[in-house]
């Protein structure tokens, strides 16, 4: 048995029309099934056609194992070699499609990604390194994207950042204005 620590070949996201909306393929073009453009599109298309109407969770594709889901207009899909362990894939499957959950509120659909774009990425980034698992708890994959707003009212205007500083006087501007005073 070849035991290693790369799990995941890629992982996609696809919008209800099989259009690609994010993806990353892990490894060197040695260790990578489709290093060109060309060749990760088609595998995708393929890959849509076989999945949009299918109620399953799991598919073994062109010699990959691959686990996916979808809401509304949004496809998920892991994917690891052949001999790769389901139950590792379908960990890091539902870590990242819980932390992108609570990233967009329980708003998963392809215009809320779209626009929380950099989020995402970092989420993925946070879940898989180069085909390796970093994590499998979304909680702690959401701590690590999102930081808490801090309140820059509380801040003294003096050791606020010029961005800061500018949100402020916006927010005190446009609180008078309501106010009418």
């Amino acid at each position: 048995v070849n035991l290693t620590l790369y799990t995941t070949t890629a992982v996609i996201l696809l919008d209800g029309d099989g259009n690609r909306i994010l993806s990353k393929y892990y490894g060197s073009t040695g260790r990578n099934a489709y290093p060109s453009a060309k060749e990760q599109k088609a595998f995708e298309k393929g890959l849509f056609e076989k999945t949009r109407r299918a109620n399953g969770e799991i598919i073994l594709y062109d010699n990959h194992v691959i686990l996916y889901r979808n809401n509304i207009d949004v496809f998920f899909y892991v994917v690891g070699s052949a001999e790769e362990n389901e139950l590792i894939l379908s960990s890091i499957l539902n870590a990242f499609y819980e932390a992108v959950s609570s990233i967009l509120r329980q708003q998963v659909e392809k215009r809320a990604i779209l626009d929380n774009l950099d989020l995402v990425v970092l989420a993925l980034d946070e879940t898989i390194d180069d085909g390796i698992a970093l994590e499998t708890d979304a909680s702690v994959i959401v701590s690590r994207v999102s930081r808490p707003r801090t309140d820059t009212t509380d801040i003294p205007i003096t050791e606020q950042t010029l961005i800061q500083a500018y949100q402020t006087a916006k927010e005190r501007f446009a609180e008078r204005v309501f106010k009418g005073v």
